[in-house]
């Protein structure tokens, strides 16, 4: 039996099972450590190919990642398009308190040249989609017009829900259904289990 593009992806990554907080403030039963996905580039490749063609239809001038693996993704995608590119750092408070504490800011470089354009934001693994949302809000602030997200790997809809209804197309080469929590209704908080927070590390 072939292997599904998400099987294809998961195989990159590794996986942790047990009781997470992302950085989003959700809870979760699975962790990806993404760090590596990019260690060897021949063997995403495909997969940033695949995306590549998704976000062409949408005519952007610039591709957008979040800081570590939304930019690399970005980079390398923009490349592709030949259109420029962009990236977002995270900036989170010393202490993280409810949903999307996080914000993503725009090198002042940047600011010009996103301004009054098309953009594609890319990450890595969307989720929740808090560095995506994150990078969304810094670029309206800035009047850069977001046109579509995308994905490697979707995990849920809770993140490719929130850019559906806000009129922003979101494309993925693979789809996964995923659970998020809130910490108030997470059954795992109710069970005892640990907590482990990994809302320092790279973000799904």
């Amino acid at each position: 039996m072939s292997k599904t593009t998400a099987e294809v992806f998961l195989e990159m990554v590794a996986g942790r099972q047990g009781h997470f907080q992302l950085e989003s403030g959700h809870h979760s039963a699975l962790w990806l450590d993404l760090d590596a996905l990019f260690a060897e580039p021949r063997r995403v490749a495909p997969l940033v190919a695949l995306l590549t063609d998704a976000l062409r239809p949408h005519g952007v001038a610039v591709v957008c990642g979040p800081l570590i693996g939304g930019a690399f993704l970005a980079q390398v995608t923009a490349a592709a398009l030949d259109v420029e590119f962009a990236f977002t750092e995270r900036v989170m408070p010393a202490v993280p308190n409810g949903l999307y504490p996080a914000l993503y800011r725009l090198p002042p470089a940047f600011v010009p040249r996103v301004r009054g354009r098309r953009i594609a934001i890319v990450d890595d693994v969307m989720s929740a989609g808090s560095a995506a949302r994150g990078t969304y809000a810094e670029l309206q602030s800035h009047e850069a017009v977001p046109a579509v997200v995308g994905a490697l790997l979707i995990l849920g809809s809770t993140g490719a829900e929130f850019f559906a209804q806000r009129g922003v197309a979101v494309e993925a080469v693979a789809r996964r259904p995923y659970r998020l929590w809130l910490p108030t209704t997470c059954p795992l908080c109710a069970s005892g289990v640990p907590l482990e927070a990994v809302s320092q590390s790279a973000s799904i």
